[in-house]
């Protein structure tokens, strides 16, 4: 492929997974796109402004300042993390795997494939989050995401330091034929396009919430109340709820309560990465 594929630069398009593929394919580990998360900053500030202004149209409180706050303060941890303690090592044993254990090398440069591996990496999202709510050890770095008692665009960037540690345990298995550029860039391009489904703004997709993750249901999966716990594990594709029985519409006659069970309640970003690790 010619190296104009190696421009990894986003658009906002990326921000809801149907920009230029062909921007983000590349060839060697030495082009891959480490920092597309982080690109969308510009991106995320319009769409946090864009929010706000249809809460006022829609006669609703605009964000709470100390929250959101708190929230990109998560993200600012979580990326100074990723850049200067881990720096990529949580993804070595996929890497190695990979090389040493590989039974089929998928093309690079494949739109086919590159629609093939984005599936795949949302149907290991699923488990990733399942998990992530389902056993202590990951729920305790996953807390994190869901201390906010809001429901805004900033809540999709309240992310654990801990979470790429966790999470690529369930990607392994696509290391036996998937090449690791593709796994992370559609980690990163599942996880641009969950920011904007956390908002309040948007009621419905239409006949794309038959298959889409929505705001509707994500809604719902941030919920405290009873109705709500563990269901709508989906990242970017709610099929798999449908398929595996986590599937929970949003029920307009129950407002829902927003944040953990047991909320605690700092806006200290520093106390809520680590107030769950110590009870382990």
């Amino acid at each position: 492929m010619n190296s104009e594929f190696a421009n990894s630069s986003i658009s906002l398009w990326d921000m809801f997974y149907v920009g230029n593929t062909r921007r983000h394919m590349h060839k060697d580990v030495e082009h891959i796109p480490q920092h597309i998360y982080a690109q969308a900053w510009p991106y995320f500030l319009i769409l946090l402004v864009l929010e706000n202004g249809l809460r006022l149209w829609q006669k609703k409180d605009v964000l709470r300042l100390n929250d959101s706050i708190t929230s990109m303060s998560h993200a600012i941890l979580q990326e100074l993390f990723a850049k200067f303690v881990f720096r990529g090592s949580e993804h070595c044993l996929y890497f190695w795997i990979y090389a040493n254990y590989k039974i089929y090398e998928l093309p690079w440069d494949s739109t086919g494939i590159w629609c093939f591996v984005a599936i795949a990496v949302d149907f290991c999202y699923y488990w990733t989050h399942r998990a992530s709510h389902e056993i202590h050890i990951f729920w305790a770095q996953h807390q994190v995401h869901h201390s906010s008692e809001e429901f805004n665009v900033t809540v999709g960037v309240r992310q654990s330091v801990f979470q790429s540690l966790v999470g690529v345990l369930c990607y392994v298995p696509l290391a036996l034929i998937v090449p690791p550029v593709l796994l992370l860039v559609h980690q990163q391009l599942n996880l641009l396009y969950q920011i904007w489904i956390h908002t309040e703004t948007i009621s419905t997709l239409g006949p794309l919430d038959y298959v889409l993750n929505t705001p509707a249901y994500h809604r719902v999966h941030h919920g405290s109340n009873l109705y709500c716990l563990d269901k709508n594990y989906g990242g970017v594709l709610i099929v798999w709820d449908r398929i595996f029985g986590t599937f929970q519409e949003l029920r307009p006659d129950k407002p829902i309560t927003y944040g953990l069970v047991y909320q605690k309640n700092t806006f200290n970003p520093l106390a809520l990465q680590v107030k769950t690790l110590y009870r382990i």
